[in-house]
């Protein structure tokens, strides 16, 4: 059973690593994460002052054109406990920081459950967004958290399918190794000598091939057993 609606993906050109500000540890384990991730504003911004990264701010700031700066975009995310008030306060947050325009209107559409899900789920349950987009202007993206870099991937195939031009992103956490998002050749070339004729079938349900997928997704694939596990594991938990 092939999904519904199929996101857009775009190719990965020179993207630059995810800013990654703060270590799992530090975020996930402050008095004010759970409130913040069910829906509290106050406590997703008090988690925020305490975890964020002048260094990154900078470098974001060395990304962006000081003449005509990125739009910043969040991936809100409706969680089981409700919706995820992290990625929208800091892409305010940063917004003040960095005197940089901040786009509130695109949204994610659907509910994926990410969170506490293992790879396969990550990749069968596909987040898909809406809202509009300039064409033209050049965008930056907030996350709270990276791990197999799917969703953040989506939402630039999505901005830049409307004919925006994304030029970073960044996380208030993450994995250290999940920062490079653009899937390396070598990696590639694993995923396709690991399982082989597997692409044509990726393509067929997912409407992309292995080169639009990010290091971490193509790694999860080149380590699975065979093509069959893939396939079943991702329809599984497509259709749980």
């Amino acid at each position: 059973m092939a999904i519904s609606q199929k996101p857009p993906r775009t190719a990965w050109g020179s993207f630059p690593d995810v800013l990654i500000h703060a270590s799992e540890s530090l975020v996930k384990q402050h008095l004010d994460y759970i409130a913040a991730k069910s829906g509290d504003i106050a406590a997703a911004r008090q988690l925020i002052v305490d975890t964020f990264s002048q260094s990154q701010v900078d470098t974001m700031l060395n990304l962006g054109d000081a003449n005509n700066p990125p739009i910043l975009v969040s991936a809100h995310a409706l969680e089981s406990a409700g919706i995820n008030a992290i990625p929208e306060a800091f892409a305010m947050f940063l917004a003040q920081k960095l005197a940089w325009p901040v786009e509130s209107g695109v949204v994610q559409t659907n509910v994926v459950s990410h969170t506490g899900s293992d790879g396969y789920g990550r990749l069968s349950r596909q987040p898909l967004f809406a809202g509009k987009i300039e064409q033209g202007k050049t965008y930056f993206l907030v996350d709270d958290f990276v791990g197999m870099g799917g969703t953040l991937a989506n939402l630039k195939g999505y901005i830049e399918s409307k004919g925006g031009i994304v030029v970073g992103a960044t996380a208030l956490t993450g994995k250290t190794y999940s920062a490079k998002l653009k899937i390396s050749q070598e990696q590639l070339d694993e995923l396709r000598s690991k399982h082989p004729g597997l692409e044509q079938w990726w393509k067929s349900h997912f409407d992309h091939t292995f080169d639009a997928l990010t290091e971490s997704e193509a790694r999860y694939l080149a380590r699975s057993k065979d093509a069959d596990t893939i396939r079943n594991r991702i329809i599984a938990a497509e259709q749980s």
